[in-house]
């Protein structure tokens, strides 16, 4: 259950799209987001030449979802150096430490594993690890040490703008008055979020778009087709998955085939439109 909670973020250039340190102030973990044209300037400082687990976040042409790559390393700064060669998809890297150095080999490769478990099954991103990672031998009480530190790493990456291990779904709060969507021979069912608008899994979309759609909507279909988020069925496309749109009309857009107001056309189960419960 979430609780309030403060969280303390250090601009160490001042500026803040650049390093950002963020860290709970009671907790043993803190974060380091380094925008990847800033490898020089924190190579200059300590936080990363240290053990830990690292997230990079990049966008893809050819996916709906944003990538990402999780990994742990003795020497986060020297392991970035390597990824900077090597991994073209990234522009974001955040970094997990301990504030007391207290985090081993072993520490890491146990949070690497439960990290790239989570936010496969979370499924918010298209997880570039091609496999779970082996979970390393902890002690029982080091074990819930560290999962005590992983609550503190999905905080604070959420905090940063990457929600890598935040299910959405129905399954999330099923009692809910949810919004639905209806055209002629298909009905859809979402809800606004933090992030946008998500349509839930097993929600219906037009097999074909009408001549007049934009490219963009055009396009995010043919995305969503290729990842397998939208499959044919029948005489319609249905959603495998739930999947965030960045607004309720681009929702509202890809289930219709068509440029349409979504917060007009989403209704909940009194025929209340989004505008009239959300717009108040």
């Amino acid at each position: 259950m979430n609780r309030p909670q403060t969280i303390q973020i250090f601009l160490p250039d001042g500026s803040p799209r650049s390093v950002k340190i963020a860290e709970i102030t009671n907790r043993v973990v803190k974060a380091i987001l380094v925008p990847r044209n800033k490898l020089d300037y924190i190579a200059t400082r300590d936080e990363l030449r240290n053990v830990g687990i690292y997230f990079l976040f990049g966008e893809s042409t050819e996916k709906a979802k944003s990538l990402v790559y999780i990994g742990e390393a003795e020497d986060c700064l020297d392991r970035l150096k390597q990824h900077n060669k090597l991994k073209d998809f990234w522009n974001y890297a955040v970094v997990l430490v301990s504030k007391i150095n207290a985090f081993t080999k072993s520490h890491a490769k146990y949070l690497e594993h439960i990290a790239v478990a989570n936010a496969k099954e979370a499924n918010r991103f298209v997880v570039e690890n091609s496999t779970i990672p082996t979970k390393s031998f902890v002690t029982e009480s080091m074990e819930a040490d560290l999962l005590d530190s992983f609550e503190t790493i999905t905080i604070l990456l959420a905090t940063l703008g990457f929600p890598v291990f935040e299910k959405v779904g129905k399954s999330q709060n099923p009692s809910k008055n949810y919004f639905h969507l209806k055209g002629r021979g298909i009905k859809a069912e979402g809800d606004l979020i933090d992030d946008g608008f998500v349509v839930f899994k097993g929600s219906q979309a037009k097999l074909n778009e009408v001549p007049s759609c934009h490219d963009y909507l055009i396009a995010l279909r043919v995305k969503l087709w290729e990842d397998g988020i939208l499959k044919e069925k029948d005489s319609f496309l249905e959603f495998a998955e739930d999947y965030i749109f960045n607004s309720p009309s681009t929702a509202g857009g890809v289930v219709l085939g068509r440029s349409t107001n979504g917060w007009v056309q989403w209704k909940d189960k009194n025929g209340k439109t989004l505008d009239e419960i959300k717009r108040l």
